[in-house]
């Protein structure tokens, strides 16, 4: 095989890649707290001789996180929570602690502020929230502070994580990382609302378009190339 071929086999890997990152990020599109996802290629170039030209290659290597905020959605729901700046809730779950911008929540019979699959949420701290029985409904400030009765009792934690760059999508609205996650400042929070996913459907559509136009071009010569060397080929057998 040649090395045009080799580099549009290659270019087809990567817009197989994009398409299914796109595919992703319109079918989450409404689900809360997503957050848009797109490809990094890195591209690879070797000298092959003195007097050729040098081969190219590009590498879908990994998924970049699209961190802008989204729009706020009321709800008028006591525990939902949406965040306006910099930062995620941090949950505690059976695969360790997460990330997420998707702040649906409901009390679970321990008075603990959990998710709907029970993941708990956890305050500034890194201490789970429970909602002391019988106090009532609770009311969120936009700084974090948890009160029941005019009495505060916890501050929802806003965090991020130590190394942006290891953040990996995990069950379509939360993340994933590598080592701690810290404080992050300057995060308002809202009660009664959710946050929209920030993904811009009309935007995603039109990429989506062009990628499958590019794919198409690269299948195209493909099957051309395909046709000309088994012509070529039986020519030769004959």
């Amino acid at each position: 095989m040649d090395n045009t071929l080799y580099t549009t086999l290659n270019r087809q890997a990567g817009l197989l890649q994009e398409m299914r990152a796109i595919a992703n990020n319109i079918a989450n599109s409404d689900t809360a707290g997503f957050r848009r996802e797109g490809v990094v290629f890195a591209e690879h170039v070797v000298r092959l001789g003195k007097d050729e030209p040098s081969l190219a290659m590009a590498d879908g290597v990994a998924r970049m996180m699209d961190l802008r905020n989204g729009a706020l959605q009321p709800t008028g729901g006591a525990l939902d929570i949406a965040l306006e700046g910099e930062g995620f809730l941090l949950l505690s779950t059976t695969d360790g602690d997460r990330l997420t911008r998707a702040g649906s929540f409901t009390l679970s019979p321990e008075g603990e502020i959990v998710a709907a699959d029970g993941a708990r949420l956890l305050d500034a701290g890194g201490a789970v929230i429970a909602v002391p029985p019988g106090s009532g409904k609770p009311v969120i400030a936009r700084d974090g502070t948890v009160s029941v009765g005019g009495t505060p009792f916890a501050q929802i934690g806003v965090y991020l994580p130590a190394d942006p760059a290891s953040l990996r999508h995990e069950g379509g609205t939360r993340f994933a990382f590598d080592g701690q996650a810290e404080p992050a400042e300057g995060a308002q929070v809202f009660q009664g609302f959710v946050e929209a996913s920030n993904v811009e459907p009309v935007r995603e559509i039109t990429r989506m378009i062009e990628v499958q136009r590019a794919y198409e071009a690269g299948q195209g010569f493909l099957d051309r190339e395909d046709s000309r060397i088994r012509a070529v080929i039986e020519t030769l057998g004959r």
